[in-house]
């Protein structure tokens, strides 16, 4: 049962009152990149399927692959791998408990977001 005397203060901190940390944002983002990366798995298979399809669809679903959105959308899947990949390293450090302080969490946020701007450029340069 709810306690009555609770008066009208939220149950929990919502975004109207909660300020947004470097390490909130950074998960959050893991997640919406997770999440993006699927998106991007399917049009890879969406390509693959139609090499196997034949000649006429391959050329169709090769145009929009290859086309300027096609190119902006795999730039961002490369930087979305990037950044999933090295968030996945830091949940990595800190299931062994180190790095949990506030300091480190937020040099390792800064990690992420440079680290993976500068390997997505350097993969783009390699290709």
């Amino acid at each position: 049962m709810a306690d009555v005397n609770r008066g009208n203060r939220p149950l929990s901190p919502h975004l109207q009152i909660y300020r947004p940390q470097l390490n909130s944002i950074t998960s959050i983002f893991v997640r919406i990149t997770g999440n993006g990366l699927i998106v991007g798995a399917i049009l890879v298979v969406w390509w693959l399927m139609a090499a196997a399809s034949g000649a006429a669809y391959f050329d169709t679903i090769d145009g929009l692959i290859t086309s300027v959105l096609g190119d902006i959308v795999m730039a961002l899947s490369v930087l979305a791998l990037w950044y999933h990949a090295l968030g996945g390293v830091r949940h990595l450090i800190w299931d062994t408990g180190r790095g949990l302080d506030v300091e480190t969490s937020d040099k390792m946020g800064w990690a992420m977001i440079i680290g993976s701007v500068a390997l997505t450029f350097l993969t783009l340069i390699a290709i």
